[in-house]
């Protein structure tokens, strides 16, 4: 499908990569991994045709669509979400446009015989052929369909972009790229602004699609969910996995463990081989045997261990200081700006050492209760907070508090205190705040950049609760991990608001869901919460699809002014199309199972002969292989058993 061939870029001394080649097949979903600064949003432009490489090329089809989600985008102001989202269709309604025109001729025109007459009915029945392929018809009810599964809701589809913030208008770009069905989606950090159940929305939506796909993310449950490959860039070259993240992960770690005994076999010949040119070099009887070893390490290659991710440290938050039993009881807590209400009667207590989750759609009021809580906005209710508790607060908007003329590391030294300080280069390496950027002004920085800072500040300060909004957007797959390992070892109690599973998974053992105007207390870890969820979704589709006493809905009941009937009718549309869908996910995973089946037995037989049983190659292809197939039998397993539940 695409040909990568032999590409460099060059930014000053060091390259980004060097000769990289590789092949992105249809139907691919690539995670695309590696430390920040590897080069992998610079692989995207490329492929995308945004950025020239300093060599090589990228060979595409010609009619190859693409379809490109940068981390930072500009967007139109003077247009409604509707109307920015119809641009995903622009050529659609030119060939709409171009079809009226040639309707208008006909109607004008009285010589029906004429060659010139006879042409615009052919043009136009080609159109109306293209049109009925492309099921411009049903435009409307797709861009509803994906405005809704993105988090917005009916009412916002008539307001201007200009009333979004930034995060809402990288939604709109998504919902416009997401229908508009590219040969190939480069998607850049997508699920950054999403809630919950917007990026398993996304994940349905990618898993399903007949798009390739190419993806950065440090949502590991996001590339486990959706990637089949993991193309890595380290050192200036890639390594191809064909499996999920998780398994990568495995695999790495099994390499650098390879090429390290490789190194070390290697380093330990040369010393031996050192040693014997220098005992026998002036013994003329060993003369032939030194000039030979000299020769051999001449023509050694030097064995390069990948960089290692050594920023992996146990960092921790100072001792919290005791506080009362109850760090923060709600009773009947209410807020409402003007007529729009938020939330009400919202009743819970968290106890001393616990750690929690604040979860829902965005909008529905998680970042307003924090705000409640730190006494920051006026509410109505009873809002307690305990004795002896001292807040270490993270808010969204957190990097805006840092004085922009100190230095990333003047900034950090002037909080740590102990042995910590003796620590500050590898804390801020921890953060992607290596060599000369330690020496940056905050004043430079990105926004990115003074969030990752502050939250470093964060970790060095004596608290006993933390309240954590949104802490992950900015940090990369380690970094998280630094955070949700100090966060776990916090002898204080934690809120956590967050939208990353991975990074809430074995961290909470509450979740407090916000929607529909109230907060719910859900018991156990993040999945127990989404599993629920999930089960909970399925009763009441059934208890919809079910007439009750054997009768039908009456044709007065409606659902946001939508009548019962047309709601059936959609949700039988939506079945049909997921049905569809599933069978395509199942033939293709059932092909593939028997081609990956049929390699493993001809590369077994390789194995069985006495001259290939010597070749290593084989095995590590042979491990591969069989990754692939546990994948995609999986795969196999998850859509069948969606298709006999949809049956």
């Amino acid at each position: 499908m695409i040909l990568i061939d032999k590409l460099s870029v060059e930014f000053g001394v060091k390259p980004l990569f060097t000769d990289v080649s590789y092949v992105i097949n249809r139907h691919d979903r690539i995670a695309l991994v590696g430390k920040n600064g590897a080069g992998k949003s610079t692989m995207l432009k490329i492929i995308a045709g945004l950025q020239q490489p300093t060599s090589g090329r990228v060979s595409k089809p010609k009619e190859l669509s693409i379809g490109y989600l940068p981390q930072v985008m500009v967007l139109s102001d003077s247009l409604t979400v509707r109307q920015e989202t119809e641009k995903a269709f622009s050529d659609t309604i030119t060939l709409e446009q171009h079809l009226d025109s040639l309707n208008q001729q006909l109607a004008d025109r009285t010589d029906y015989e004429s060659a010139e007459y006879q042409e615009l009915i052919e043009e136009m029945t080609n159109l109306n052929e293209q049109l009925s392929m492309i099921n411009s018809n049903n435009r409307d009810a797709e861009i509803e369909k994906t405005l809704l599964g993105l988090g917005f809701e009916r009412k916002d589809f008539d307001r201007t972009t200009s009333e979004f913030s930034g995060g809402w208008r990288m939604r709109i770009e998504l919902a416009k790229i997401l229908l508009q069905r590219p040969d190939l989606l480069l998607l850049d950090e997508p699920t950054n602004h999403l809630d919950i159940e917007s990026i398993q929305w996304l994940e349905k939506f990618l898993t399903t699609s007949s798009s390739t796909v190419l993806l950065i993310s440090h949502d590991r449950a996001f590339l486990d969910n959706v990637t089949n490959r993991t193309i890595e860039i380290t050192c200036g070259t890639i390594h191809d996995y064909n499996v999920n993240y998780s398994r990568y992960v495995v695999l790495h770690a099994e390499r650098i463990e390879q090429q390290r005994r490789a190194y070390e076999n290697q380093q330990k010949m040369i010393e031996e081989t050192r040693e014997f040119i220098e005992r026998f070099r002036y013994q003329a009887t060993k003369a032939i045997q030194v000039q030979s070893r000299i020769k051999q390490l001449e023509k050694i290659v030097p064995i390069e261990i990948d960089e290692v991710d050594n920023s992996r440290l146990n960092l921790k938050f100072p001792p919290a200081p005791r506080s009362g039993d109850f760090p923060v009881i709600c009773e009947g807590v209410e807020k409402s700006y003007g007529d729009h209400l938020i939330f009400k009667d919202v009743e819970f207590m968290i106890r001393r050492g616990e750690k929690v989750a604040f979860v829902g759609r965005n909008g529905e009021g998680k970042s307003t209760l924090v705000k409640c809580i730190m006494d920051q906005i006026p509410y109505n209710g009873i809002l307690k907070i305990g004795h002896g508790v001292k807040i270490g607060y993270f808010a969204q908007n957190q990097a805006q508090l840092l004085d922009e003329e100190l230095t990333v590391f003047d900034t950090i030294d002037r909080v740590a205190v102990g042995d910590i300080r003796t620590r500050i280069k590898d804390i801020l390496g921890a953060f992607m705040f290596g060599g000369d950027n330690i020496d940056k002004k905050v004043k430079v920085l990105s926004g990115g950049e003074r969030s990752r800072l502050a939250m470093i500040r964060l970790l060095l300060e004596t608290v006993n609760l933390l309240i954590l909004d949104e802490p992950t957007n900015h940090l990369d797959i380690s970094s998280k991990q630094v955070l949700k390992d100090a966060i776990k070892a916090f002898d204080g109690t934690a809120i956590i608001v967050s939208h990353d599973r991975d990074f809430l998974d074995g961290l909470v053992t509450k979740v407090y869901e916000f929607g529909k105007q109230r907060v719910q207390e859900h018991l156990g870890g993040i999945y127990d919460y989404l599993e629920k969820k999930n089960l909970d979704s399925l009763q009441e589709l059934e208890k919809k699809d079910r007439p009750s006493d054997g009768k039908r809905n009456s044709p007065e009941v409606s659902i946001n002014n939508v009548p019962a009937e047309a709601k059936n009718f959609e949700e039988q549309k939506e079945l049909k199309r997921r049905r569809n869908q599933l069978e395509k996910t199942v033939k293709y995973a059932e092909e593939k199972i028997a081609k990956l089946e049929q390699k493993i037995a001809e590369i077994e037989q390789k194995m069985i002969d006495p001259e290939g049983s010597y070749d290593h190659t084989l095995y590590v292809r042979h491990s591969e292989l069989r990754s692939e197939l546990e994948s995609v039998t999986e795969q196999w397993m998850e859509a069948s058993e969606q298709l006999e539940n949809i049956k």
